[in-house]
């Protein structure tokens, strides 16, 4: 027994397969997730295969403890760890008949799916050879029929026997290959591209859900400039976001040193080595896609310049109309869009004001405002800049700290102007304003004071001052604050290294 990856199979899927044999039926754990185990990955999802009929698997299941569920075509039963579902974290493990699968003729799914006796008839029609690997852990017998093992080795990816009829089967096993390219960082062998090339204008035969899907998941990889860069080269990008493609060969000039394209995949790539969530990942590769729409060859220079003005604006527009083909959610499309748009925002720490800061805050939102400046670090290192955030974008974070703190002003107490006027019978005036800024001194030394009832009581004793005592005290308060503030501020520039 292979103990070494025996150890990294959770109990429940041993006790699941431990279940099926001592029933009298073969099983195996199959697909992506041996992959994983063979790559020392962890595996995202644990699929069982067996010649149990879906019948057998049920009756089999249902006398333990474990839920099951039957809610599809193709004869996989989901067998859930009722403990692990009430803590929130249901953990399925799919068990799945050997099968074999007749006719694609609408190049999108098989037209018939029936059970078969033998596993090798399962794994042969599986789509790729890394997918098509079986283990039993339990008696540790490895089903290898496509020499995947070797396939692993050299990190090598090519389908299950020929591929133009794997891909004329299911024409989203050429998006597949790229995904896994992407993922595991291996090469599509020549024949199997050469068969993608093939199939590629049979793409928009899939529905936009599938593509977006197998797009979003290639955008997630390790290797996501990689896997962008190949769906440019073997023609699948025209079907999927070809807006992107008026950007390849595209000079910019100034300070970029690449085409348009370029220095948006490497702008991705930045996005993927800082692990960035999927909407900065998308801005990223889509923030200056409106740039070859709003090229210019600019005026009056002696040299070949080029200018780009209001460029955000139109890939903003841009970058709607693509999420929306793909039938993104709203939510996300939003939140890119909105990337895409504000990316331009003028950071020159000698020009930029607190009020403009302020403004840029209330357009992206507060939620977002930290998504910008790392759309931003990533647009820099797409340029080729080997800095990812100088002084002057340091100087703008601590301006973004500055406008967003809690402000130390009358507005933290827990009373004001309003609650003294109706409530306690004060008269408007200067004087309110003194006796604020008196007791906010006060709340700034000890802030356990800042209560309503003795800012109340102490409202009152103030009120019964003349004119120039409250005046005294409420010029100290301001004092107060002013050097507390210039104090917050220093901390905020020496965080950001900006002293």
């Amino acid at each position: 027994m292979n103990k070494k990856l025996l150890n990294k199979i959770p109990q429940h899927v041993l006790w699941i397969l431990e279940q099926l044999q001592n029933a009298g039926f073969e099983a195996f754990i199959v697909g992506g997730c041996v992959r994983d185990l063979f790559l020392a990955r962890e595996p995202n999802d644990w699929d069982v295969t067996t010649n149990a009929k879906p019948e057998e698997i049920i009756e089999l299941f249902e006398k333990t403890e474990m839920r099951v569920v039957y809610e599809n075509n193709f004869g996989t039963v989901a067998i859930v760890d009722k403990e692990q579902e009430k803590n929130a974290s249901t953990y399925a493990v799919e068990i799945t008949p050997y099968r074999s699968e007749g006719k694609y003729t609408d190049a999108r799914h098989p037209d018939e799916v029936s059970f078969s006796k033998t596993l090798g008839e399962d794994l042969q029609r599986r789509d790729f050879t890394i997918n098509a690997m079986a283990y039993d852990p339990l008696h540790d017998v490895l089903v290898d029929e496509y020499s995947v093992v070797e396939d692993l080795e050299k990190k090598i990816i090519r389908t299950v026997g020929n591929p133009h009829e794997r891909f004329s089967e299911d024409v989203l096993r050429i998006m597949r290959s790229v995904r896994f390219s992407a993922q595991l960082g291996f090469f599509i062998e020549d024949e199997t591209v050469r068969a993608l090339r093939t199939h590629s204008k049979k793409l928009p035969l899939i529905s936009q859900e599938r593509i977006r899907d197998e797009f979003l998941k290639i955008i997630n990889a390790p290797y996501a400039k990689d896997g962008i860069e190949m769906l440019r080269i073997y023609g699948l990008l025209e079907y999927i976001v070809p807006e992107l493609l008026e950007g390849v060969d595209i000079e910019q000039g100034g300070t970029h040193v690449f085409s348009v394209w370029t220095h948006l995949v490497k702008s991705l790539e930045h996005a993927t080595k800082k692990n960035y969530p999927l909407h900065i990942k998308l801005a990223a590769l889509f923030h200056d896609i409106g740039k070859p729409r709003s090229r210019k060859l600019a005026n009056g220079r002696g040299t070949k310049k080029w200018t780009f003005y209001g460029h955000e604006v139109i890939g903003a527009k841009m970058t709607e109309k693509i999420l929306k083909r793909l039938k993104f959610s709203k939510e996300l499309s939003e939140k890119v869009t909105k990337l895409v748009r504000y990316h331009m925002f003028f950071s020159d720490p000698d020009a930029i004001t607190l009020s403009a800061v302020r403004r840029m805050v209330r357009n992206v939102g507060k939620e977002m405002i930290w998504d910008l400046i790392d759309l931003r670090t990533c647009d820099r290192i797409g340029t080729g800049r080997p800095k990812e955030q100088p002084y002057r974008l340091r100087k703008y974070q601590a301006m973004i700290e500055e406008v967003l703190r809690d402000p130390i002003s009358v507005g933290m107490l827990k009373i004001n102007g309003d609650m003294m006027i109706a409530e306690m019978g004060f008269q408007p005036g200067p004087k309110m304003g003194w006796i604020l800024h008196a007791l906010l001194e006060e709340v700034l030394d000890d802030p356990k004071k800042n209560t309503r009832e003795y800012l109340e009581k102490r409202a009152k004793e103030m009120y019964t001052l003349s004119d120039e005592e409250l005046k005294k005290l409420g010029e100290a308060g301001k004092e107060k604050k002013e050097v507390l503030d210039t104090q917050e501020i220093k901390k905020l520039h020496r965080k950001h290294k900006v002293d």
